[in-house]
């Protein structure tokens, strides 16, 4: 009989923002936003005193201010982000080797045979969250299940400090009820595309079959047709071998100028290096994605004759704003930008950069 794998998905709650309020008392209880408030600055995190009138990661800083005037702007650290997520990854590492980060903020933990040969995976995630609590002064929210899929949804359901458990005898039941906004995959065109054929829920998107999912959802429809089911075998990597780094953000109000867009890939920009340096990745080959209103995508991209890396901030910069300025944007609305690192290497040694190939 195959063994019924325990899965933790840990996620920071509003963890730049929190940190940010931690670090500067005079922040507590205020709405917090981690960007710039210039008129085409883009809001990087939100509190959750924020996220109370409507301000949210991704948005416009001049909507953010009109949904909320009292907003207070603090500059981006993702230094010390990254302190406190590996800070935070250290207490993972206690009960399990088994951790697959997702990014600074969430993690994966399977927790089936762990260290501490602790029985009961909510005992260990409410020993972490109770860790975390004490040790960084942050909160963090808990999902609990037999697979990633679930164990993520759960972690998003009683937040901010949420612990949810979903039971395998449970499963089903919890999916054929849930929103199906609340399916984690699924975006809210998709969601919106999916009401229109009347799926509003759990049950009514397991009553589809496969090749209907598969028609009309593409490869999605597969994953779709899995994971209703509660099915998702998935591994919980924790020594996978990187090939990239990538952070994307999908817009809740299409960037539609120069200034909206720059100011948003500024973020990303440095978001990826926060990830890049947390790893020591070095690679040679950076892409810059776009997704258009009407869903059209494209990625452009440029190699270079060596390395680069986290310290490679100037560089990764200019290379980010040639490969937009080479990309049709004129009269387009933006509503996905990304950008990723590839083609790594073990270079040590980092001579100046020379772009040798666009494509």
């Amino acid at each position: 009989m195959q063994q019924i794998r325990k899965i933790i998905h840990i996620d920071m709650d509003a963890f730049y923002a929190s940190i940010e309020q931690r670090d500067f008392p005079e922040l507590q209880g205020k709405p917090v936003a981690v960007g710039r408030a210039k008129d085409r600055g883009v809001v990087a995190a939100a509190s959750y005193e924020a996220r109370k009138y409507g301000v949210f990661s991704a948005m416009p800083s001049v909507t953010a201010l009109k949904r909320c005037p009292q907003l207070v702007f603090v500059p981006a650290r993702f230094d010390v982000y990254r302190a406190v997520s590996a800070q935070i990854r250290e207490i993972f590492i206690e009960y399990t080797n088994l951790v697959e980060p997702l990014s600074l903020d969430e993690a994966f933990l399977d927790v089936t045979n762990n260290k501490k040969n602790m029985p009961s995976a909510s005992l260990i995630a409410k020993e972490i969250k109770k860790r975390i609590k004490e040790e960084t002064f942050l909160t963090a929210s808990a999902g609990i299940s037999y697979n990633k899929f679930l164990a993520k949804i759960a972690s998003d359901m009683n937040k901010p400090d949420g612990f949810y458990l979903i039971k395998p005898q449970d499963a089903i039941a919890f999916l054929e009820q849930l929103p199906i906004e609340k399916f984690f995959g699924i975006g809210k065109i998709t969601a919106q595309k999916m009401r229109t054929m009347g799926i509003t829920n759990g049950k009514e998107l397991k009553a589809q079959d496969r090749h209907f999912l598969i028609r009309h959802f593409g490869k999605s429809g597969m994953y779709f047709y899995d994971v209703v089911r509660g099915i998702d075998n998935r591994q919980v990597e924790a020594n996978r071998e990187r090939k990239s780094i990538g952070v994307e953000r999908t817009f809740p109000v299409d960037l539609q100028t120069r200034d909206e867009i720059l100011s948003a890939l500024n973020n990303i920009e440095q978001e990826l290096i926060a990830h890049l340096k947390e790893g020591n990745y070095k690679g040679k080959t950076l892409i810059l994605k776009m997704k258009f209103h009407d869903f059209k995508q494209v990625t452009h991209g440029m190699t270079f004759s060596h390395a680069i890396s986290y310290f490679n901030t100037e560089q990764l910069h200019n290379a980010s704003i040639q490969l937009l300025s080479e990309m049709n944007i004129e009269q387009k609305k933006i509503r996905l930008l990304g950008l990723t690192l590839t083609n790594f290497t073990d270079e040590t040694n980092i001579p100046e950069i020379q772009l040798t190939l666009n494509f």
